[in-house]
């Protein structure tokens, strides 16, 4: 995005804070979420059409925001509370009459109904993790697991594929090769490198690894790697086990780990990179992030890092 344009937004949003509080004398809490959702848009404009001011937004670039966001694994719950905050900011500039048509007026949030939330809270996550007894050889593997895919947003299939050597306990990241053999490191949380320094160093040792299997880092009793399947049956028994009602599978995980970043304030391209999605830039001109940024993006936005 051009200079002028960014300096565009962020002044729009900047009066547009200003007008909430004057005209609609909301809270600094609701404030600052309306201005989030709004940041969280211009963020996605920045990606996909560089050099679009927000006055030139149209339901076209609006719906593609949505789907972009639904694609990060956002709850319906947040996706619409998301697209109040970016009607609200329309609203706004037809009130300063800045535009003349609303681009908001045909937008259709998500479907909230009876549809089972396929995102945990923090507390939730908590109580499964809870609930796993460290006593025993698995209790201590599954507890790394989970943390390690809660932590790091990956895909039930990089989980199971992780190797010994794509962990780098000293700076905190894993190495891991995601779909089409893309390879990119992802920052992990302190919690999930602790459970899986004690997994390593005082289970999977005892483990008679099987041929094939000596680097892999997540193994079955029996010394092979861990299947796909037995990762979904571990988180459906936790979910049994402490009462959980919703449906959650190993991609539950990935999707609370991106919905709870950015709900955070995480910058959504950040979230997109550690998640392995493609560019949403039609050009596919990209530039990696920084890896020091992602850190930082985990441990300001994280619950658990």
């Amino acid at each position: 995005m051009h200079i002028c344009d960014v300096k565009n937004w962020e002044s729009h949003i900047k009066h547009f804070g200003t007008y909430l509080k004057l005209e609609r004398s909301l809270s600094a809490n609701s404030i600052e979420a309306y201005v989030r959702d709004v940041e969280k848009l211009a963020q996605f404009i920045n990606i996909k059409y560089v050099g679009l001011n927000p006055l030139a937004i149209t339901g076209k670039h609006l719906q593609a925001f949505l789907e972009y966001i639904n694609e990060l694994g956002m709850s319906a719950f947040s996706q619409a509370r998301i697209l109040s905050g970016i009607k609200a900011f329309y609203k706004y500039l037809l009130f300063e009459e800045l535009i003349e048509k609303d681009p908001t007026t045909l937008m259709e949030g998500p479907k909230l109904g009876r549809q089972l939330p396929d995102t945990l809270s923090y507390e939730e996550i908590v109580k499964l993790f809870e609930a796993i007894d460290l006593s025993s050889p698995e209790g201590a593997r599954n507890r790394a697991m989970l943390e390690v895919l809660y932590s790091s947003g990956l895909r039930v299939s990089e989980l199971v594929e992780l190797k010994l050597a794509n962990v780098y306990f000293d700076i905190g990241f894993l190495r891991v090769i995601g779909k089409g053999n893309k390879e990119r490191l992802i920052p992990v949380g302190r919690d999930a490198l602790k459970y899986l320094k004690i997994y390593l160093e005082e289970v999977r040792v005892h483990i008679p690894v099987q041929k094939g299997f000596e680097s892999n880092v997540f193994l079955n009793r029996r010394g092979r790697k861990l299947t796909r399947v037995m990762v979904f049956l571990v988180i459906k028994s936790l979910a049994l086990q402490t009462g959980l009602k919703k449906i959650i599978s190993p991609h539950t995980f990935r999707h609370s780990f991106a919905t709870h970043l950015i709900e955070g304030g995480a910058d959504l391209r950040a979230v997109q990179e550690m998640l392995g999605h493609e560019s949403i830039t039609t050009t596919e001109i990209y530039t990696h992030l920084d890896r020091d940024y992602l850190r930082q993006v985990i441990q300001e936005f994280h619950p658990r890092s």
